[in-house]
């Protein structure tokens, strides 16, 4: 057998047992003359029977037990016995066997260079990291353990020795698990794991362990589930730093980040009640029968989610949102009607590029503002996807949506199809205590008679079709900001007669006049304005918070608003917009070009990192010309995520290959055309107004057969008993069901997002400049990775390339 693990003394063995080991042990030596410390090995077996093993006429390994609970320095006495010095002199002090007591129980274990799942073969490399443990009742002997050791197979694997002492055996092995655990060994396989296993199992914490411990239990030598955070996160770090983040492409070195300033707030300031305990109050219903009867304008907040979408390509981190959300929580918690937060392009690019969970940010943000309605952007049957899904899929997300925190679904469907809203409106409504807001996308020009497609007569029938659905509230989504002021004024006030519930409104500001619009539709009596801070806000965003809100003083429907601190979180944002100078969308302002090649707000800033990716960036005023096309070629769809996405990829696709629309039509039955836009054509987004044009649909479909019924119809329900537990078997037990959503939601995406997270960890801890741009020279960082754990991390040296260049 091999020795693993020291105890001293046996606390199981009888004492009678115990003095017949002593009388041998002793009987051997007197036989044999030896007269200095050495070691007599006996095996015990159940009924106390004692069986020698051999004698080692030196110190053993298991010799710091002894002197934990004698009190006695062996090494040191062995050493003054060979000078000649008796057992009785003062320098080792031991006049008879009184002298010998034994106080307590220690406990040693080996800390090894071995793989105990793998028949405790031993690793070697270099050492990483090296950091041991302390405190009272803890002893270290050590071996050649420091940062950048050797560790050689050609030599005993052990690390070092740690001895616990305590005054029984379990407070002994507690002690020395909690020593175990605050090693940090990284380079090498270490049977740390094994060990804890075995100090907390209770048969060894009582001393009834035998020789057939370990083989009686195998699940002992069951590697670990260790987190290892601060390695994985360093090794991301130097990732970054040596072959720079794949989603940066323009990084200037010479630009420094200042700290950004974050408003002023009391930590443990009771959070004041909000619109969220007014939801809660009335219930839906109730809510929106108030929030119609208010006489004042109110403020949807959208720098939290489509602000960021629409001006830096979606990248805002969660990291610097939760720097902000208490403190607007506290100072802010009646000057908002909503924040817009969630949904839309948030979750893709959430998994895809920021490589953290979007769940995870909902859940954050709700404990930190649980005072003001949170809202999210709902694609219908897509969810928060690009393609339709099946329809318990779309149910199980609202649920779990609502569950983690959202007050307020804005549903739309790209192409305004009602019957793909339907299942989401019915569900908002029947299975959770949320607003159902049903949007209208608009597009085209309700003043312009010269385009008769999207007319005012159009939009009411959508409006009260939505409200016989079940809508709480009418949304205007004017993605691309085509919604001019006078065309406002009239379609609200229209609104207003036609149906019952209350009127949102959301633009963009892409023409730089949308203030003018925000102007009439209020006057026109709608009740809700979608804003952004102003350092988030204009050009593909939506107009300025802070400006609208001075605008309105003294306005008859001025809704009061703490400007000087939306002042300062403005202030906070424009230094953290800073960060993420390599996704602006390089619209220095606002443009008219929008009447023409309508591209939505928030489409406009992924538009031209799509472009840089395929190496057209240089052609970018052409994409916006095929994108005009491309929309015209469809039948002049309503473009909006998704369906925007496809009009884009088609201008993608004309550019990259030189394609005119005659080309299309005349040569169109030879191309092979992206696989978005075959989709668009058979149905799988829905069906647009007026139906698709037939001579496109068969260029784009060869002899495939569109469909005009809901794709979700087509889909086969999700077996969410048989596909959770293999989902859970496959990426983690520990994995709950709304990163299983997350999954089926975009099962490539999570994959990689999860492979991501296996390799670098929790990255969503990492401040902004080092996630994006890793670290200077001397540059140090605090990361936060828990309540009471922080890392203290500091780029000191890259060391050259090898002969393969790593």
């Amino acid at each position: 057998f091999q020795k693993v693990v020291e105890v001293a003394p046996a606390i199981t063995l009888t004492q009678k047992t115990k003095n017949k080991l002593y009388e041998y042990a002793l009987e051997l030596a007197r036989e044999v003359g030896y007269n200095n410390a050495g070691t007599v090995e006996f095996l015990v077996d159940k009924e106390e029977n004692i069986y020698f093993i051999e004698v080692n006429p030196r110190i053993q390994v298991e010799h710091t037990v002894t002197e934990e609970v004698t009190g006695i320095d062996l090494v040191r006495s062995q050493i003054l016995i060979a000078m000649g010095y008796p057992l009785s002199h003062k320098t080792i002090f031991i006049h008879g066997q009184e002298d010998i007591e034994c106080h307590g129980v220690a406990i040693q274990c080996r800390v090894t260079t071995e793989e105990p799942s793998n028949d405790f073969q031993p690793d070697y490399g270099t050492l990483i990291a090296y950091r041991s443990a302390s405190g009272m009742g803890i002893r270290l002997d050590a071996g050649s353990a420091f940062p950048g050791a050797k560790i050689s197979p050609f030599f005993d694997s052990l690390l070092v020795k740690v001895t616990a002492w305590g005054r029984t055996q379990k407070g002994a092995s507690q002690r020395l698990h909690r020593a175990l655990r605050e090693f940090r060994i990284r380079g090498v396989k270490t049977n740390i794991g094994f060990l804890l296993n075995l100090l907390q199992h209770e048969t060894f914490q009582e001393g009834r362990a035998t020789v057939n411990f370990i083989k009686d239990n195998p699940q002992l030598v069951a590697p670990p589930n260790w987190r290892d955070r601060g390695t994985k996160m360093l090794r991301y770090l130097a990732d970054v730093i040596v072959n720079g983040h794949p989603d940066v492409r323009h990084f200037d070195p010479a630009i420094e980040f200042l700290p950004p300033p974050v408003p002023a707030y009391d930590p443990h300031a009771p959070i004041p009640p909000g619109t969220r305990q007014k939801l809660q109050e009335l219930g839906p219903e109730g809510f929106a029968q108030w929030l119609k009867d208010y006489k004042p304008i109110q403020y949807t907040d959208t720098t939290f989610r489509d602000a960021h979408q629409s001006l830096l390509a979606t990248r805002m981190r969660t990291y610097d949102m939760m720097k902000v959300a208490r403190s607007f929580a506290l100072r802010h918690p009646n000057d908002v009607f909503s924040m817009e937060v969630w949904g839309g392009a948030t979750f893709d690019v959430a998994l895809r590029f920021l490589k953290e969970c979007p769940w995870k940010r909902l859940e954050f943000l709700r404990e930190a503002i649980p005072n003001i309605c949170f809202q999210m952007l709902l694609r219908g049957s897509n969810a928060v996807g690009y393609t339709a899904y099946p329809d318990n899929l779309i149910i199980k997300f609202v649920e779990e949506a609502a569950e983690a925190g959202i007050d307020i679904f804005r549903i739309f469907d790209s192409l305004n199809w009602v019957e793909a809203m339907k299942v989401s409106i019915k569900t908002v409504r029947e299975r959770t205590n949320s607003i159902a807001e049903a949007a209208i996308c608009y597009t085209g020009d309700i003043t312009d008679p010269a385009h008769p497609k999207y007319n005012l007569q159009y939009y009411l029938d959508l409006a009260r079709r939505l409200e016989d659905e079940g809508a709480h509230i009418i949304a205007i989504k004017d993605m691309a900001g085509l919604l001019k002021p006078m065309a406002a004024e009239m379609l609200v006030t229209e609104l207003k007669n036609a149906v019952h519930t209350p009127i949102h409104l959301h633009t963009h500001d892409t023409s730089s006049i949308q203030a003018a619009t925000y102007v009439k539709a209020i006057e026109a009596g709608v009740d809700v304005v979608d804003v952004a801070i102003s350092s988030m806000s204009g050009l593909t965003s939506q107009p300025n918070f802070n400006s609208v809100a001075a605008m309105m003083k003294r306005h008859e429907r001025e809704h009061p608003v703490d400007l000087q601190s939306l002042n300062e979180f403005s202030d906070y944002w424009e230094s953290v917009r800073r960060i993420y100078y390599p996704f602006e969308t390089e619209l220095r302002a606002g443009t008219a070009e929008v009447y023409d090649h309508e591209i939505p707000g928030g489409q406009y800033s992924n538009l031209r990192p799509q472009a840089r990716s395929l190496g057209l960036e240089e052609q970018f005023e052409t994409i916006k010309k095929n994108y005009q096309i491309a929309n015209e070629l469809f039948g002049d769809i309503v473009k909006v995520t998704p369906s925007s996405k496809v009009v884009g990829d088609m201008a993608l696709f004309m550019t990259s290959n030189g394609l005119t629309k005659e080309d299309i039509l005349k040569r169109g039955h030879t191309l092979s055309f992206p696989d978005s836009v075959k989709a668009l054509m058979r149905g799988d987004l829905g069906q647009a107004e007026g139906g698709f044009p037939p001579e496109i649909q068969k260029i784009v479909l060869k002899d495939e057969k569109p469909y005009t019924e809901r794709p979700n119809a087509h889909l086969a329900p999700v077996d969410f008993e048989e596909e959770f537990p293999a989902f859970q078997k496959e990426f983690g037990e520990h994995l709950d069901f709304r990163n299983f959503l997350s999954y089926k939601l975009y099962p490539k995406v999570y994959r990689d997002y999860r492979e991501h997270y296996e390799q670098f960890g929790l990255i969503r801890a990492l401040p902004s400049p080092a996630f994006f741009f890793g670290l200077k020279f001397n540059e140090e960082i605090l990361v936060s990775l828990a309540p009471g754990k922080n890392l203290l991390i500091k780029y000191l040296n890259v060391t050259e390339p090898d002969f393969q260049g790593n």
